[in-house]
């Protein structure tokens, strides 16, 4: 399962301190996840380091804000391009650093290609509008204009299962916007988002204007109480991220958050369909995906048949070297993780789960994992699984289903597997969720659409276009005709 090591010599990344590539902090290595060999070697930021971003930050805003539209717009192309032309490397990169499979990290690099070219366009619109005022005889003859102006600098923390895709929904839409920005990525894959400093770096943006700083959680906090920043925009685990909303004082905050995702399969869904999707929901990237499939919904008329091609297709999942393009599941983020997943596997099992595929911690991997039987409040089933497990349940009705996805503290996204109009407007009716995708997985995401979740899932929604309007602030501009006029 593991692939084999060879030594070679890890080379130094530097990090992107305010518009400079500069060796400072301590030293981080960046290791592998399959083979535990070092990728590279880069810095984590300190306190100083930190403040000396912060301080380019702000005095870059000054000049942020006023960029036209078309020098936005070309940054943010030249970085599209960049990424496009690289792709293949960027892939490799991001799958040694990260454990991500191939295929996988393959698709990341192109959305993320896709999110800086989706902000170089939303840059060229970003609309106000003008307002009638006059609702009342005293105000005849008066009239406001609505414009969007940015927000001020931004303090982005991304998370390390979308090293690369994640961080751009961040610093794209700043750009966009007319933003500084400081990006902390993931310390645990952080090269990739460097590579994407130096095309940056070839951009006319201000100096100053992004900072790409590793940093550990202690030094990233200071940016959360840090009211030089105006928007803290952060995506990771939900205990985390609502400290820190209790803690970002009168910043605007946008969380994005986790869940235990679920599907629903109803009688009139395409069986085969449904399972090939589900399956690669619930065990893509070793199920390290916030929208992973983690519960399914399925009425008892198909249940048997659907448990049965579900079961034989999770059987056949390619469990091996992230390089490899035939691998679907690599290792997990560290071997804590793969610990933490089997302890709740087996305190399910212990209260009367049954495991119809059973995965084992081998080092940092764990195979693919389908429980039945699973207490509703056993912790892998209640609870942000972020592991290659998924459960399924019958019910008695499509109604019954519903019931179950809203039986949660989370509410990101929920798949639907149907080819019933009603039951499709029935779930965008009832289901608590930021999003309800249509005969496909919860899992399904593309970087123009609104995304984000309810309840304990999230505040706030990304997506390129939503990201600039938080990014930015609504001003009025309220005028009257004079009386002779």
């Amino acid at each position: 399962m593991r692939p084999m090591t060879t030594e070679v010599r890890a080379p130094s990344v530097p990090i992107y301190l305010a518009g400079e590539f500069v060796e400072g902090g301590t030293p981080l290595e960046v290791r592998d996840p399959a083979t535990g060999e070092v990728v590279a070697t880069t810095f984590q930021a300190g306190a100083a380091e930190l403040e000396r971003a912060t301080v380019a930050a702000v005095d870059a805003f000054e000049e942020t804000k006023r960029l036209a539209s078309f020098e936005r717009r070309d940054a943010l192309a030249h970085v599209a391009t960049c990424i496009e032309r690289d792709a293949e490397e960027l892939a490799t990169l991001l799958s040694r650093e990260s454990g991500k499979p191939i295929r996988d990290a393959g698709a990341e690099v192109a959305r993320g290609a896709l999110t800086f070219r989706t902000a170089a366009e939303e840059a060229l619109r970003i609309n106000g509008e003008w307002l009638p005022l006059d609702f009342a005889a005293a105000n005849r003859g008066r009239h406001g204009i609505v414009r969007r102006y940015p927000i001020g600098p931004v303090a982005g923390i991304s998370p390390f299962n979308f090293p690369l895709n994640l961080a751009a929904h961040k610093v794209a839409p700043a750009i966009a916007a007319g933003c500084s920005i400081v990006l902390k990525p993931p310390s645990k894959d952080p090269l990739v988002m460097l590579r994407v400093a130096q095309y940056l770096a070839e951009t006319d943006l201000p100096k100053g204007a992004v900072s790409i700083l590793p940093m550990d959680r202690p030094t990233g906090d200071v940016m959360v109480s840090d009211d030089r920043f105006k928007l803290l925009s952060f995506t990771g685990s939900p205990s985390v991220g609502w400290k820190m909303k209790a803690e970002a004082g009168k910043k605007k905050v946008v969380l994005e958050l986790g869940g235990n995702a679920g599907a629903i399969v109803d009688e009139t869904a395409d069986l085969d369909w449904a399972v090939d999707r589900l399956v690669y929901g619930a065990f893509a990237y070793a199920g390290q995906v916030c929208i992973s499939v983690q519960r399914i919904y399925v009425v008892r008329a198909i249940y048997d048949e659907f448990e049965r091609r579900f079961v034989e297709r999770a059987a056949q999942v390619k469990v091996g070297d992230p390089l490899d393009p035939t691998t679907d599941l690599g290792p997990m983020v560290d071997e804590r993780a793969v610990q933490r997943t089997h302890g709740w596997v087996s305190d399910a099992l212990r209260d009367g789960a049954r495991a119809l595929v059973a995965g084992e911690p081998d080092g940092r991997w764990y195979g693919p994992t389908v429980l039945v039987d699973v207490p509703r409040d056993a912790m892998i089933c209640s609870e942000e699984a972020f592991a290659p497990v998924v459960n399924l349940f019958g019910v008695d009705s499509f109604a019954d289903a519903l019931r179950a996805i809203n039986d949660s503290r989370f509410g990101l996204q929920c798949g639907i597997f149907t080819g019933s109009l009603e039951h499709t407007l029935l779930a965008h009716d009832e289901l608590e969720v930021g999003g309800v995708i249509v005969n496909d997985i919860p899992t399904w995401r593309t970087d123009s659409m609104p995304y984000g979740g309810v309840k304990d899932s999230g505040l706030g929604r990304e997506g390129v276009r939503w990201s600039i309007e938080d990014m930015t602030e609504p001003r009025l501009l309220a005028f009257a005709r004079t009386p002779g006029s």
